[in-house]
């Protein structure tokens, strides 16, 4: 395994990083429409980036209100548990903000990826950008 770290701070700091792997996932590989994907909502975020070998792979980000999104790991580095590490320190950085849950919307084929993580599944299947989701929660003990 080749070294890795998470840094995180706010968008104006890693902005650039992280929009440059989420446009690569969500808008080139799963056809996003970029209007859906720039929300407007990051420079209110913490955001994560994941490094390895001192490059930039994946991204994730928190919300104000706790819920987490945007998380996104390049196709060359999926596979090795890198994604696990970025969502445990997002979950570290979400109680150290003092939330008593978080929440996301996962994309169906990752559901066992977050119950991995003690997420549980709830609600309906819904479409967002025409790709198929369910609401996920995580209550902290």
């Amino acid at each position: 395994m080749r070294e890795w770290h998470i840094t995180s701070g706010d968008w104006e700091t890693l902005g650039a990083a992280c929009s440059a792997i989420r446009k690569v996932v969500f808008i080139e590989e799963q056809n996003v429409p970029q209007a859906e994907e720039w929300d407007g909502r990051d420079p209110q975020c913490l955001h994560f980036l994941l490094h390895v070998d001192d490059r930039p792979v994946g991204t994730a980000r928190l919300l104000p209100d706790g819920h987490i999104g945007r998380v996104a790991i390049l196709e060359e580095v999926r596979g090795q548990g890198l994604g696990l590490h970025l969502m445990e320190a997002t979950l570290v950085a979400a109680r150290e903000a003092g939330h008593h849950a978080v929440h996301l919307d996962a994309q169906t084929y990752a559901i066992p990826f977050y119950e991995r993580l003690g997420f549980t599944a709830h609600g309906d299947e819904f479409l967002d950008a025409n790709i198929p989701h369910y609401h996920m929660s995580l209550h902290f003990q």
